[in-house]
């Protein structure tokens, strides 16, 4: 087949996360079940700007063909803002509000164009995330052709009419957990998908040392780590709330480790306590979860926990939050993890895995061992190739 992959950034430094990453594993995963592929993203490098600061044009990687398209540039970033602060607070937007909020979203009307000027030589147009002017517009022009990998969460934005719209006229789903399917069931009782899969993404088992980020940074006490963006959807002013009363309230000397993107407001008194780093090499950040007391996840709103994978891959237990229900149902499966629904959860919690090191590598060789078995690249790539065969358009 023929596969387009459609994401509004590139999976590549600077411009990395979940989404983008794992929609550009399965895009590698179709070249090397022989399928011939395009991806398809936009210029922009910041998802919080959305700026055309990459260059236009195609190049090849991994062989795939990559192209680059410009974000429309009249794009009026106030309108979108206020109307999603509506759909924030619980308001019903008109049709037309709707629009006008989807429209002023991240789009490229070029690389719409682009997929029209081929669409007879496309058997699959493969998209996401759900939650994006662009994703929309190539899901409502090319619906029988569409297969989204929605990374749905339960949030305001996920009960927009516009957006259950296009979850009932698409051709199918790769989820990528059974809870955000669930979800999505939940939502959208009138979906009737000819692809109803759960794929999720391949993860290499790997070695890494326990003691180099320490090592590196002479760090002599213990941490805990969260990687990703850093901002009030993920959680992260919970995380550092927790950790300075965590400290204030115990007097241990437990620091904060953070890599990814996005500010981040560290009180007075956790001066010297959060280490950011920012982006770091991969190698990096997998040392730096390997020699934590445990990785923190406190979001809520996740549709597959890659670090956590990666966190248990590198031997080291994790914390979640309860209302997280994908990453709860991870902890879960795994027998990988534990999980919090207030601060007095996470102190007793954060102790104990201190205080009993035997029991937290427990939880950890038992996330690895179901890593391994869940999220093997063959097992991924075997579960992806039947969702493709199964939603052939003929």
């Amino acid at each position: 087949m023929k596969i387009a992959f459609v994401c509004p950034r590139l999976h590549e430094p600077g411009t990395v996360g979940g989404a983008e990453t794992l929609i550009y594993s399965l895009a590698a995963d179709a070249v090397s079940l022989g399928h011939e592929v395009e991806f398809l993203t936009t210029c922009a490098r910041n998802h919080f700007t959305w700026e055309n600061e990459l260059p236009e044009g195609a190049f090849s990687r991994g062989g795939m063909t990559v192209r680059r398209f410009p974000v429309n540039t009249e794009r009026n970033s106030e309108i979108f803002l206020s109307l999603q602060s509506l759909i924030c607070s619980g308001r019903s937007l008109s049709d037309e509000d709707e629009r006008l909020w989807m429209r002023n979203s991240v789009n490229s009307d070029a690389l719409v164009s682009y997929l029209h000027s081929i669409e007879s030589e496309i058997d699959r147009v493969v998209a996401g995330p759900y939650l994006f002017g662009l994703v929309e517009s190539v899901a409502n022009n090319f619906p029988e052709k569409t297969i989204l990998i929605p990374c749905l969460h339960d949030e305001p934005f996920a009960r927009v009419r516009i957006i259950a719209r296009m979850f009932t006229q698409v051709r199918g789903f790769m989820f990528n957990t059974d809870p955000e399917r669930e979800l999505a069931y939940r939502l959208y009782p009138d979906m009737r998908p000819v692809v109803d899969d759960v794929v999720a993404m391949g993860i290499e088992p790997f070695e890494v040392s326990k003691t180099a980020f320490k090592e590196h940074y002479g760090l002599t006490g213990d941490y805990i780590m969260y990687s990703g963006r850093r901002e009030p959807l993920k959680g992260t002013p919970v995380l550092v709330d927790y950790l300075d009363c965590f400290r204030k309230r115990t007097g241990r000397d437990v620091k904060l480790v953070l890599t990814g993107s996005g500010a981040v407001e560290v009180p007075q008194a956790l001066s010297g306590a959060v280490v950011d780093l920012g982006f770091v090499p991969e190698t990096e950040k997998r040392e730096a979860m390997a020699g934590a007391v445990a990785f923190c996840h406190p979001s809520i709103n996740e549709s597959l926990g890659i670090v956590l994978l990666e966190s248990w891959l590198a031997r080291t237990p994790v914390l979640v939050h309860a209302r997280g229900e994908v990453l709860r149902r991870q902890c879960m499966a795994s027998n990988g993890g534990l999980w919090f629904s207030r601060y007095p959860e996470f102190e007793e919690e954060l102790v104990f895995l201190q205080d009993n090191p035997d029991a937290a590598s427990l939880l950890a060789e038992q996330g690895r061992r179901y890593t391994i078995d869940m999220y093997s690249p063959a097992k991924v790539k075997q579960r992806f190739d039947a969702a493709l065969r199964k939603g052939r358009v003929q």
